[in-house]
């Protein structure tokens, strides 16, 4: 929906914007004489201006130009036409403080492959992979997964960015990832009631007792969130053109959910859970 798009042009607010789709002009390339909108020739000097700058930085791939002028709550307009540049994106960590703990684990996924890195194996080609991508997906990845990743590992992050905490939140759901997907009807199977502190746990696991089964159900784990995140990322973008005149048709299809190449431990999974129980039941928590 970038490209039916005004409100990224300096002085066009969201009345402007409804009164151009309303007498006609629905795209950008449909701004041309006669103009059916009765505006000021500055105005009317300022939106060619604009769209023709739009053009260029949409023809060379630049999703920044976009982001920096719409407002935060529209950015999720610009996804599909810079959806073959996008990367999903999940860390595993092992604490919540950036400065004091690690990152144990960086899941991509680009719409066709899933990626993972490593702590102690390959968690530093990270850093020249992600610049494959313009456009970042996460949840709550602004208040967590990048600066984690800034502070952490000192890759500046300075792609364009979704934060479908914010996306989805808007359209009402609420719960974190987990409680999203609940809500939008999708299914983790024996990972189901998995969750960071769990991660934490089998990571542990893993690196203490050398526990195989421990890291290939951290990665499931993992490869369900990032996969995850394609699926809600178009279910709150068609949720989100309600409110414009396209919906019903720039609806995005539901994506195909590739087959996750790891499977988790049920054996595996009961332990941690039990080791959780215990742990907050040792704290009076349970």
């Amino acid at each position: 929906m970038l490209r039916n798009t005004f409100l990224h042009i300096p002085g066009i607010g969201a009345i402007t914007e409804k009164r151009l789709w309303d007498s006609g002009v629905t795209s950008w390339d449909a701004f041309v004489e006669p103009y059916p909108v009765r505006l000021s020739p500055n105005r009317i000097e300022s939106l060619r201006r604009y769209l023709d700058e739009s053009r260029i930085h949409f023809q060379n791939v630049n999703p920044n130009y976009f982001i920096e002028l719409l407002p935060s709550n529209l950015q999720w307009r610009l996804f599909p036409e810079f959806r073959h540049s996008t990367a999903y994106l999940d860390i595993e960590t092992t604490g919540m403080d950036g400065y004091y703990n690690d990152i144990t684990m960086i899941g991509l996924y680009d719409g066709t492959s899933i990626y993972h890195y490593v702590k102690g194996q390959n968690l530093d080609d990270f850093r020249a992979d992600i610049e494959k991508y313009k456009v970042i997906v996460t949840y709550n990845g602004k208040c967590f997964d990048l600066p984690f990743i800034r502070s952490n590992m000192g890759i500046a992050m300075n792609h364009t960015h979704i934060d479908l905490r914010y996306v989805l939140g808007s359209v009402g759901f609420s719960g974190g990832l987990k409680g999203c997907e609940t809500q939008a009807g999708i299914e983790r199977g024996e990972l189901t009631g998995l969750d960071g502190y769990d991660a934490v746990l089998l990571w542990n696991d893993y690196k203490r007792n050398g526990s195989q089964k421990a890291l290939e159900t951290l990665l499931a784990y993992n490869s369900q969130d990032i996969v995850n995140l394609e699926v809600l990322m178009v279910l709150g973008y068609n949720l989100k053109l309600k409110d414009t005149p396209f919906w019903g048709t720039s609806q995005l299809r539901d994506p195909v959910v590739p087959e996750i190449p790891f499977k988790g431990d049920l054996e595996t999974i009961e332990r941690i859970k039990i080791e959780k129980m215990n742990t907050f039941s040792g704290y009076g928590y349970w």
